[in-house]
Parts: C-alpha cells; structure tokens; sequence
C-alpha cells in the first residue's frame, strides 16, 4: 500500500520531475526510495576518497522516481551520506542524519534503507470549489471542464497546488433541478454532459448560440434544467452534423467505446431507456468520448502548472442508477442510506441511496470499486472518500420511512431479545420516532436502540432505575458495543480502494465517529479533514490548527457549511467567543466578516500543522473588500444538508479571467500561502 508521497498527486504532479536524468549505470547500483523530493531538488551522494573526499555533489538519477539509483564501479570501501542539493547549482540544502553509511567494492544491485533529513514537513495549500460553480468568458451557464484550466492559473499564480473538486458524474435522472444533487449519480463511471464546453466539441457559436450564452451567463446562479436542455440540444445537432460523424469515425472514438465497453454500452442502454426519445445509445456514447476528452485535457493542463486535482468519490449512488439496473444484487434497494442527528440536521439525513450488498461485493473481490477508482484515476490525482463512515457502517433506513431517527446502523450487532430482558427490557417497536427499540428489518427478533430513544415520551415514562440501564445500553450499543466488528470491516473493504490506483486517499471523517475509525485512517495513510467549527476533540468547541494531525487536510468549511462571512454572521454568541478565544482579540467582536479578520482566520488555518490547507474559493476572496461578493453572504453556500432537495447551482460572481488579471490580489495571497510556510 502506497505511502501519501508516494501517490499520484505528489509524484506526477507536485513533486513532478521535470526533465529525468538518464538511468543509472555501473557494475554497483545503489538504489533508494525518497518520495519527499520537490520539483527543484535532487537526492545526492557525498562521500569519502574516490567519491571525492565529501566535497563532490554525485545527484542520483531519478529516472524512477520516486526510487533514486546511482551507478559505481568502485576499487575501495567509502563511506557515503546522502543529501537533497539543488538539482541546478548542486547546492545541498541538508544531510540526512545518523552515522556514515558504508559501502563496500561489490556488484549487483543495493536498496539503503530511506533516509531521515532534518527539514521542515512539507505543506501545501489549494482551493475548494465545485466546476458548476465556476464562471469563464467562454462558459455557457455553468463552469466546464475547460474553466478547469483557468482556474489552475490561479491557482499556480497564487501558490496553490490542488484544486478540490465535487463530483462530476452524471446526474441526470428526471432532466429536473431534483438532478443538480452532484452526490446522486446515475452512473459512478460516466461524466455529466452538463461540462462539456461546446465550441471545443465542435457545436459552432453562431449568433444564436451566443444569444442563448448571453442570457444564461447574466443570470447570478445555475439554472440546471435550462443549461442542460440548451446544451444536448446543440449536441444533438453536432451529433447529426457531418462533423459529429466524422469524430465518430475516428480512431480515438472507436477506442474511447472498446476501452470503457463494460460500463459504457449499459449506461447508453440506460440513456435511451430513460429518456424515451428518438437518440439512439451512441448519442450517449458521444456525450461521453466529448467529456472524457476534456476533462483529461484540463488534467494534463494543470499538470502542466504543478496542480493536481482531487475529485471526489460520493458513498452512494441514486436508485434509479445504471449501476443499480446492470447490477441490483450489489445493493439493498429496500433500504435507504442517511446519517444520525448530527451537526446539520437534528432529524438525521436521508439521502435516498440504496444501501450496498457488501458481502455479495466481497465474492470478487470489490471489483465494481475497484473498477469505479481505475475510472477516477483517469482525470484525478487524489480523491475524497465522501463519508467514509460508510466503510465501516451506513446509517440504514428502511424504506418507505423518510426520518433519519428511524434508521440503525448497518451492519450491526443487535441485541436479540433474550439479551434485552436480560437488561430489563421487553422489546417492542413503537409508533414513529416515539420508541426505544427498532427492530432489524433483516433479523427478525434481533433489535436496535433507537438513536432518539432518550428523547420519546417512552422514555420518559420510564422509573428512574429503567432509564439509567437504557442510557448504559444506549452508550454501550452507539459508542462501545460494535469498535472491533467495524473495525475489521473497513479493514477489509477500504484497501480494495486503496489498491485500485495510485491516488492519494483524503477521508471526509466528520459527524459520529467511532473510536476505530482514527486508528484506521492512520494505517491506511488516508489522510483526515479538519474543520475548525467541527471540531473532532469531545468538549471542545473549536479545533486547534496548531494540534491537527500532519497527515491532514484543514479547511474553514465545505459545500455542506455556510462559508466563513455567513458563519460569522448565524451565531454571533459563538463567534464571540471565537474571537476572544482562538483569534485572541478583545473587545466586541464586529457583526461582519471584515476581510481583515477574514485574512486572520485564513493565516490561521495556512499555518496549521496539516500536509494541506485546501479552502473554499469563496473564504479566500473574503479577504479582499472589492473582490468578494458584494451581496449577502447566505448566497455563497452550496449546500443545504438540512434540506433534502436543496437546489445545487451557486457560481462564483466573477470570472476567472478577472481574478487572473488581478495580480495584486493574486499577489497577495501568494504572499499569505508563503508567510506561513506553505510551498509549490
């Protein structure tokens, strides 16, 4: 399993070499792996005698980075070190630490064990921001996978490194805004046409393409059905035009279908089968070969800029899937995926997926995950394992019940009947959320605490002593009763991801979280999230940056949070405290987020301890009074886990092309990234 280093996003991208030197040859090949190697650096060996007397610089080929070989051909023993010099002047910058290694006359190949330097963890910064929420001069309502390339200059210009991204899977499933959720996919592999950015396909701009990219783009958000009905419009008509046939009759087209057959061909069939027209499956195979094209364009763009992005892989998948049509036996399709009352909602969350058929996923081996990671891997250096709560346990709800409070934890370790009057408890299941016990739809007999329980009228109509052994039953069942059965279950699930591909792995591990989870994450090198107004730590209210796990990424926010300027704002008590706690300021706090506080906040979380400070595009404009949006701050969220239909459209108010040319602005933040240690 591979080490975040040595992942795709560190050593493809932000730790690319740029011109590899020859591979190493001699009758000696000393060979070592260090990952930790920026762009302008090189391992280097300095040694004693014939390796001139620790004044020579000897840079190690990195023709296999991140493994460094060297070709000898030595006559004597020597004793050696190994440094990181400049790769241009071959100034060493430090020493590896311990004793001399030693080397004696031999042939054959050598792998040293890694050496330590003393230096300073490297940390990076990036931003946060869905592609529908971008906004270019060339877009048409909705940012494209082409803006993607705009928005890596800025971030290249400003010192940023990783671009984070939602979901880009297709949605469409009733062609309404219901379909502007990024996180109910109908197809885990297909891209939503919705990015492709239409002149680049070969849809020609005409006067009346450029009336209908006029009026979209004055409007201030996302208006999806009209979007999505304007853009496979035109490209239906590219379709039927001689220049459609003629990309279709091409090589790269015929090998786009054979390559990605097993999952393409059903999602076409699904296609036509779902919108009932006269577009026949390669119309949907087209859309695809046009959006795969694209979005690895704009990959090798960023690339190009030392950026890497990170995309983001959803826990679940919608019902009405392809997936869920070509493979039902994967999922439990009379069951809903959701979470417990937490910090959105009080009622829970349903979102509607379909639980998975873990042990029918298990007989070969994950394949379908693992296929859906090779997939990602395509366009993506690094992905969010959205909910990866949900590799150790989904919070499970029945259907047809709607409330979050009805669901248990799957799976589980219910108690059986006997065990529950062994407690003092006759099990019964109540009327709604009013009930201490559910019972497990797929065990009969075999019962669940309702996570509510100590809130229903049952409860309280219980003696004192019945209510003292619930709350000991409810603790043990929620916090203490299932740690080594989860446990065991993620460790044999996740590294089927973790072994797809080459990406590096970032867990979103916010809202119940067992113990189990923490020690699992480390050993797997999937790195944690941080939010400072979530804070991990029990009793505390806000997180320390100072304290944040290296192995980390820290962010004020994500799209399920308002942003910084709005948080500011809903909960003026706690910002208060805020203010006068973790900023250490006096006095009043002020109603708004002035951006010299915004500016406060953000060079606190650059300079947490975290591997990547990655925040939303909206908090790093707060910084500055001209360039953040001028209107209310409420407008800037994304998302709305409280509502279950919540429209999904927020763009940026700006174009990129302003924010390029902004150079003092750019400039700026730049200066913020580097002051707090934070480099390219």
């Amino acid at each position: 399993m591979i080490t975040p280093f040595e992942s795709k996003a560190f050593s493809e991208v932000i730790f690319r070499r740029p011109a590899p030197r020859k591979a190493a040859r001699g009758k000696l090949i000393l060979r070592v792996e260090v990952p930790q190697v920026e762009s302008g650096e090189s391992v280097a060996l300095l040694g004693s005698g014939p390796m001139g007397d620790w004044k020579t610089v000897h840079l190690l080929s990195d023709a296999k980075f991140p493994v460094w070989e060297i070709g000898l051909d030595l006559t004597e023993s020597i004793e050696y070190k190994f440094v990181i010099a400049d790769t241009r002047t071959k100034a060493v910058q430090c020493w590896e630490e311990g004793p001399n290694r030693i080397l004696e006359p031999q042939e054959g190949v050598i792998a040293e064990r890694e050496p330590v330097f003393n230096r300073k963890p490297w940390r990076g910064a990036g931003v946060a921001v869905p592609v529908f929420s971008l906004r270019s001069e060339d877009s048409f309502g909705v940012g494209e996978f082409n803006d993607i390339k705009k928005l890596s200059d800025w971030a290249a210009a400003t010192g940023q490194c990783i671009i984070q991204l939602l979901p880009v899977n297709d949605t469409t499933a009733s062609h309404t805004c219901y379909d502007s959720y990024p996180y109910s996919a109908v197809s885990s592999f297909a891209l939503h046409p919705q990015y492709i950015h239409l002149p680049a396909a070969g849809v020609p701009e005409d006067a009346a393409y450029k009336k209908a990219k006029a009026r979209l783009e004055a409007l201030p958000a996302l208006d999806y059905e009209e979007v999505n009905c304007l853009k496979l419009e035109l490209l239906r008509k590219l379709y039927d035009s001689p220049a459609g046939r003629k990309q279709m009759q091409s090589p790269a087209y015929k090998s786009f279908v054979q390559d990605n057959r097993d999952w393409l061909l059903p999602y076409a069939e699904y296609c036509v089968q779902r919108d009932r027209n006269d577009a026949p499956a390669d119309f949907y195979c087209f859309l695809q070969y046009l959006a795969d094209k694209q979005l690895k364009e704009a990959a090798a763009y960023a690339h190009g800029k030392g950026v890497a992005l990170k995309g983001d892989l959803p826990i679940g998948v919608s019902r009405v899937s392809a997936d869920a049509w070509q493979h039902p036996e994967l999922f439990h399709l009379d069951s809903q995926a959701g979470a417990p009352p937490d910090f959105f909602s009080e009622d829970g969350q349903n979102w509607g997926f379909p639980t998975y058929n873990w042990e029918e996923m298990a007989k070969d081996g994950y394949a379908w995950w693992r296929a859906r990671l090779g997939k990602m891997a395509q366009y993506f250096d690094a992905y969010r394992i959205d909910h990866v709560l949900g590799f150790f346990r989904i919070w499970e709800i029945p259907c047809p019940q709607r409330s979050g409070l009805l669901g248990h934890f799957s799976p589980a370790l219910p108690y059986s009947a006997g065990e529950l009057r062994a407690w003092g408890f006759r099990p019964v299941q109540g009327q709604g959320a009013d009930t201490l016990f559910i019972e497990d739809p797929r065990r009969k007999g075999y019962w669940h605490p309702a996570i509510s329980g100590q809130k229903s009228a049952r409860y309280k109509r219980l003696s004192a002593e019945k209510k003292r052994r619930y709350d000991e039953l409810h603790e043990d069942f929620f916090w203490k009763r299932h740690e080594a059965f989860w446990r065991e279950g993620a460790l044999e699930k996740l590294p089927a991801l973790l072994n797809a591909s080459p990406m590096l792995a970032c867990a979103e591990d916010l809202g119940m979280v067992p113990a189990c989870v923490g020690p699992v994450l480390d050993q797997l090198h999937i790195l944690t999230l941080e939010i400072q107004r979530m804070p991990k730590a029990f009793g505390r209210e806000f997180g320390e940056p100072a304290e944040y796990p290296y192995w980390s990424v820290c962010s004020t926010g994500s799209h399920d949070t308002s942003t910084l300027r709005a948080w500011w704002e809903e909960d003026p008590e706690r910002t208060q405290r805020y203010y006068n706690g973790m900023l250490g300021l006096e006095g009043p706090a002020p109603a708004t987020l002035e951006p010299w506080l915004a500016e406060m906040i953000l060079t606190q979380q650059l300079s947490s301890a975290s591997v990547f400070a990655i925040l939303p595009l909206q908090d790093w404009l707060s910084v500055d009074e001209k360039i953040r949006y001028q209107g209310d701050p409420k407008d800037e969220r994304i998302n709305r886990p409280d509502i279950p239909n919540h429209y999904w459209r927020y763009r940026m108010h700006c174009t990129l092309e302003s924010l390029l040319n902004n150079k003092k602005f750019n400039a700026r933040l730049k200066a913020l990234i580097e002051a707090a240690g934070r480099a390219r």
